[in-house]
């Protein structure tokens, strides 16, 4: 894939409904900060894949990661960085911006037909699955991979380098 492939997966919220129009249906949608790729990430958003006909991801911007209160130093890659990264796997048709602490209002201006999270969150208290109830669409929970999160990931390589 060339970069400018990579970079045309890449929306900003504003141009969305005319990217939206051109994807398949049915339309998956899942959101996170992706901040250091893992397998579980990778392995959840290639199930969600499968679940539609294209699948829209949403990153929380360097200012929205920074809130969620992963650390001072979080998220260690910048906002376009792992929208790149993202935008390389087969699995992703596009990836965008969202700025709040919850993607609720990309959500509701996405409409996804499905609504998908890893299996560490409970669906049936996340005020994203009552909004896709509203019009109809699904929240979906992706079985969790045990033994991989950015957190651990990020607290090994830190115990590691320590002399």
């Amino acid at each position: 894939m060339s970069t400018d492939a990579l970079v045309g997966k890449i929306c900003l919220p504003e141009d969305l409904p005319q990217r939206l129009a051109a994807l398949p249906r049915p339309l998956v949608f899942t959101n996170g900060v992706f901040d250091v790729l893992h397998r579980g990430h990778v392995t959840c958003l290639h199930e969600a894949r499968q679940l539609g006909g294209a699948l829209v991801v949403a990153i929380n911007t360097d200012h929205s990661a920074r809130q969620l209160g992963k650390g001072p130093d979080r998220p260690l890659n910048q906002a376009m960085d792992r929208a790149m990264v993202l935008a390389g796997l087969d699995s992703v048709s596009l990836v965008t911006f969202f700025n709040d602490s919850t993607p609720l209002s990309l959500l509701a201006q996405v409409r996804p037909d499905i609504y998908v999270k890893g299996g560490d969150y409970d669906m049936e208290k996340l005020a994203e699955t009552a909004l896709m109830r509203s019009w109809g669409g699904q929240s979906l929970a992706i079985p969790f991979v045990d033994g991989y999160s950015t957190t651990s990931l990020v607290r090994r390589i830190r115990a590691h380098s320590q002399p």
